[in-house]
């Protein structure tokens, strides 16, 4: 891999005994929660970074043998069983862009073979593996196509659609098919619609109105049980229904819970594993579907990431905290899976702030530095929008703190995990809302003496990035540095040249194309504000980056140079990121560099 490192004056160097520190958390080898085969639970599957890049891995539990399947030289994110656990389906794309098809591998070893050449290269719309059929998503700049093919037949194409559309539940018998399509015009709130395998006849269609999504979760793991385990958010947060697509019925699981829920089904059909989202922590819940009764499993204070019910009643999870680093283990105690080396160094606690705001009030999250303030301190924005900061392990945020920041992180308006209404209140004003909030939490935190005014760093990835550029020119006042990686930054030029998808969420979110409301799509671009811009900035870009394009950055940078602004560019060859550790850890060294020479922790 190769990159262009921004040509810059040394920092000033960290100790060699932190620097070591905060690099320990990142090259220490992690492991997902593994996905196992329906019929052949012994079989699974999961994804390690043990060899410095993340791949692929094969795990057969009954000899306790792994297998890495993927060896590429920028990784491999995503790949899934087949029933049986026979075969191994795994995505190939090309350097990170994203784009690609879908190969598959014996589970036990062998070629890989491209698994339908027919369906041809696109980005991803979902992919469903059954005993009988195989369904499978594309998207490409035309839209959507949504294939379906008999084992031993010819693929063939029974959805396609200019708007967004993806391929969502297969059910135990491969007799019905679940999509989600946004006909009503708005992708962030799909519809859904059920066929019949066998003919593509229509079994059922089910819509709740505009601003109101659904969302298909799986099919009862019982053959034959056509029941549909349904998100919604009739009542303004992620809740449950079971709809039993054969009887025309749905029955909404109403739970006492605060926050957002999502669920999966324990494989004898009798209960639901139940995930809680609230307040930035998560928590784990077995719903038994005959009593009504909820039960919380033991899990401690953090993060959930993922969990699995397992056919012998067990419950698997990946874990971690802002402290503590992840691990894979029982729900009862048990590590699972574990990859080899030592673990990651231990990090820091973050405590809750909740700030007024001028959409309500605004959580944030905040980790101190060793002494007194007030601190130099860096906002890390998420991006998203739709995703939240949360109570786990983050090597990157750690990274600020052993180099003496304080760190920051603000849940705004457009986040998830606190209703329906917070997360779509951005719509029509993108990033300007977002900003307002973390306006908010800047000024308190002054006020409480946590935050030195005078050295303040603005910071974020994809949509943070975007929103870290549009700060720095619609409140320079706050901001002494910026560093933007993977983001928005001409929003005209990134809308010509991003992936379909994003552009019809796009439309969704401005409430129209550029053609049709150009001036919101100005309004809410960094490079309208570019001549007041105040601080260094540093870009952080990938050179094959499908959701926020080279293009676009480049027109910014070009900007800021005609302008004589203080910047600096870092280029990788990937694309939203990367999955090779070493490249990581070198972004990171980039921009704790910028930092340190900008503002003094």
């Amino acid at each position: 891999m190769t990159a262009e490192p921004p040509q810059s004056p040394p920092a000033p160097a960290l100790p060699e005994e932190v620097t070591a520190r905060w690099q320990a958390r990142f090259r220490a080898p992690r492991v997902s929660l593994p996905d196992w085969a329906e019929d052949a639970p012994q079989r699974s599957l999961y994804a390690s970074d043990v060899s410095g890049v993340v791949e692929q891995y094969a795990w057969d539990r009954d000899t306790d043998t792994h297998r890495q399947i993927t060896d590429r030289a920028n990784g491999t994110l995503a790949a899934t069983l087949t029933p049986d656990g026979e075969t191994i389906w795994w995505f190939a794309d090309t350097d990170g862009d994203e784009f690609g098809i879908w190969m598959t591998q014996p589970f036990t070893g062998g070629p890989d073979v491209v698994a339908l050449p027919e369906v041809g290269s696109a980005y991803p719309a979902g992919l469903e593996l059954g005993h009988t059929v195989t369904a499978v998503g594309r998207s490409t700049d035309d839209g959507s196509e949504l294939w379906i093919a008999p084992a031993g037949g010819t693929p063939s194409v029974f959805y396609s659609s200019p708007d967004t559309a993806g391929v969502d539940a297969l059910s135990r018998d491969d007799s019905l098919l679940v999509f989600s399509h946004s006909e009503h015009g708005d992708p962030r709130y799909p519809a859904l619609r059920v066929l019949r395998t066998a003919d593509l006849s229509l079994v059922a269609d089910k819509w709740d109105g505009e601003g109101r999504g659904l969302h298909a979760l799986s099919f009862s793991p019982s053959s034959g049980d056509q029941r549909l385990l349904v998100g919604h958010e009739r009542r303004g947060r992620e809740e449950l229904l079971i709809w039993d697509v054969a009887a025309g019925t749905e029955t909404e699981l109403v739970l006492d819970l605060p926050g957002d829920v999502t669920a999966g089904w324990y494989p004898d059909g009798s209960a639901l594993l139940v995930g809680h989202d609230h307040a930035a922590r998560s928590e784990l819940y077995r719903y038994d579907l005959a009593s009504g009764s909820l039960e919380q499993l033991d899990t401690p204070r953090g993060v959930v990431r993922g969990a699995t019910a397992r056919p012998d009643g067990t419950v698997e999870l990946a874990w971690s905290s802002a402290e503590l680093p992840p691990v894979i283990r029982r729900a009862d105690g048990p590590v699972v899976l574990a990859a080899p080396g030592e673990a990651p160094p231990a990090a820091y606690p973050v405590k809750d702030r909740w700030v007024p705001g001028p959409g309500g009030d605004v959580h944030a999250l905040l980790v101190r530095p060793a002494g007194e303030g007030p601190f130099a301190t860096a906002f890390l924005v998420h991006g998203g929008p739709e995703s939240q900061d949360d109570d786990s392990y983050r090597a990157r945020r750690a990274a600020y703190v052993d180099a003496g920041y304080a760190v920051v992180h603000v849940n705004y308006r457009g986040s998830t995990g606190y209703g329906s209404e917070w997360r779509d209140a951005l719509t029509g004003r993108p990033g300007l809302t977002e900003l307002e909030d973390v306006g908010a939490v800047y000024d308190a935190l002054v006020a409480e003496g946590v935050v030195d005014p005078t050295r303040t760093i603005l910071s974020g990835g994809s949509w943070g990035g975007f929103l870290t550029l549009l700060g720095l020119g619609t409140q320079p006042e706050r901001w002494s540095a910026g560093i933007a990686e993977v983001p928005v930054a001409d929003y005209l030029a990134a809308y010509e040249d991003e992936m379909e998808g994003l552009r019809a969420y796009d439309r969704a979110l401005f409430g129209g194309s550029p053609e049709e409301v150009r001036d919101v799509y100005v309004r809410s671009s960094p490079i309208t504000y570019v001549d007041a811009v105040a601080a260094p900035v540093l870009v952080v870009a990938g050179a094959n980056d499908p959701r926020c394009p080279i293009r676009q950055i480049d027109n910014y940078l070009a900007a800021l140079t005609e302008r004589g602004k203080d910047h600096e560019v870092y280029r990788f060859d990937a694309g939203h990121g990367s999955l090779v550790i070493e490249e990581t850890i070198r972004q990171v060294e980039v921009a704790l560099s910028f930092a340190l020479r900008h503002v003094k922790p």
